[in-house]
């Protein structure tokens, strides 16, 4: 009789947690459109769970203001208005000036160098075209400063409020792929700014140039152009 092979590693049962996190990333990359209807037997499907697992993870979400709940009509990513998309860069320029002077008072070089990486992978990503996840890592970018800062109050809040930038660019960043590109290119530029302020213990230079990013950033943004296509939830999440 043969012996018998090595044992095989169970694969551990995907969490609440987890759910959360990959549409939180879905979200962030771009791939779930504001407006895109999330079907809880869809989702549950796609995640192998139950619906009464999918139902929470969209509570927390709308709580965040990702997710927009309506009775009797289920879930949809949220759809920010023009006005919306005003106060999210209205909020995230009161708060990053001082994320990133309280970044500076606190990071380590570990932590620069984790910044350096990320405007390295955002300028690969740009080279190769692959905006969607150039825009991700600029988002990234935000979030290491505020990770690093010390401050975990409004790092929850940027958190938050950098979801909300993200539905707000795919729903309003300019509809041509060259000025898109263009775009990108000038936020490396920016964050580079950054990093050298930063590495300079520059606390004024490092705000202003926050202030001036943020601004640039909404200054792009067009509205009234026609929504993107919804994905199939299933082929997106499909473990």
């Amino acid at each position: 009789m043969s012996a018998p092979g090595p044992a095989t590693a169970a694969t551990p049962p995907i969490t609440d947690a987890d759910i959360y996190e990959r549409m939180v990333c879905a979200i962030l990359d771009h791939q779930l459109p504001p407006g895109t209807k999330l079907v809880e037997d869809r989702l549950a499907n796609a995640f192998g769970v139950s619906r009464t697992r999918i139902r929470p993870v969209l509570v927390r979400l709308a709580n965040e203001q990702v997710v927009t709940l309506t009775p009797n009509r289920g879930a949809t990513i949220a759809q920010p208005s023009e006005q919306e998309a005003r106060e999210v860069f209205e909020a995230r320029r009161l708060i990053e000036p001082t994320l990133v002077q309280r970044f500076i008072e606190h990071a380590l070089r570990a932590d620069i160098q984790t910044l350096t990486r990320c405007i390295r992978d955002e300028e690969t990503a740009r080279a190769a075209g692959d905006i969607r996840r150039a825009i991700r890592l600029s988002g990234d970018f935000h979030l290491l400063i505020a990770e690093h800062s010390g401050h975990q109050t409004l790092g929850r809040m940027l958190r938050e409020l950098v979801s909300r930038t993200s539905l707000i660019l795919m729903a309003y960043s300019p509809p041509h792929s060259q000025a898109r590109e263009d775009a990108t290119a000038c936020g490396c530029t920016e964050h580079r700014a950054l990093l050298a302020a930063i590495r300079l213990k520059d606390r004024h230079e490092a705000a202003r140039l926050m202030r001036e990013h943020l601004e640039r950033l909404e200054g792009q943004l067009v509205f009234g152009k026609p929504a993107p296509e919804a994905p199939d939830l299933v082929h997106l999440f499909a473990t």
